[in-house]
């Protein structure tokens, strides 16, 4: 059975969110949690270059009607988008380093990025690519891998993750902002899985390219198989 929007904002496949949904009510502390939240008030507390914080006053709907009022701290942050970025000819993959302020600490990770205004994630991800390292594709396939938040319970950032197949590609130069250092690096794929990349947005996308490389591995044991038993 396909599954098609359910309750919640989930999925539902042949009943189970359902079922599911019994087992949450019986733990229910009166909140109907069917009934979408209701923003109430929302004053803003601070306001940078990348983000602002909001002060979120909201209504939750209650079993029999009324509503109780919650307060929560919101970081309302653009879209962005995060890049696994593979160059088949030589089976190698871009990976960056730079000063991270959230960890204090210079990590390693992957090209990312905020979407600018009026652009799509497929157009976001070219440009950071282009501007961050200066590869320029000549020709791409687009692996979705998904779109996540980054931290539901704080933020509104919902990061669109994909793996770049660049078929060909050529070099440009790089065009960073005034207070942005990245250094960048093309590394095998035993390589990539020994690096200490910590941000779960790059996880999502190296997990998502592991899995085609084992599908891909698997396949082709699969019709070596066939070969050998015709």
């Amino acid at each position: 059975m396909a599954a098609e929007p359910g309750r919640h904002g989930a999925y539902q496949d042949d009943g189970r969110l359902t079922r599911l949904d019994s087992l949450f009510d019986a733990t229910s502390d009166g909140i109907d949690m069917d009934v979408p939240a209701r923003v109430v008030d929302s004053e803003t507390k601070y306001r940078g270059a990348i983000f602002t914080v909001e002060d979120r006053t909201v209504a939750l709907t209650r079993d029999g009607g009324g509503e109780t009022l919650i307060h929560r701290q919101v970081v309302v942050h653009a879209p962005c988008v995060v890049m696994l970025v593979h160059d088949v000819r030589s089976d190698r993959y871009l990976v960056e380093r730079e000063y991270r302020a959230g960890a204090n600490i210079t990590t390693i990770g992957l090209p990312a990025g905020l979407i600018d205004p009026g652009e799509d994630p497929h157009q976001a991800m070219l440009r950071e690519l282009r501007e961050e390292t200066g590869v320029i594709p000549d020709d791409v396939v687009i692996d979705e891998a998904g779109s996540y938040y980054s931290s539901e319970g704080m933020t509104d950032e919902l990061a669109h993750i994909a793996v770049l197949h660049l078929q060909g590609w050529s070099q440009g130069e790089r065009r960073f902002d005034a207070d942005e250092h990245v250094e960048s690096a093309w590394v095998d794929w035993p390589t990539l899985l020994t690096l200490p990349i910590t941000a779960s947005n790059s996880i999502i996308a190296i997990q998502h390219e592991r899995i085609r490389r084992l599908s891909e591995r698997m396949g082709d044991a699969g019709a070596r198989g066939l070969d050998a038993i015709r």
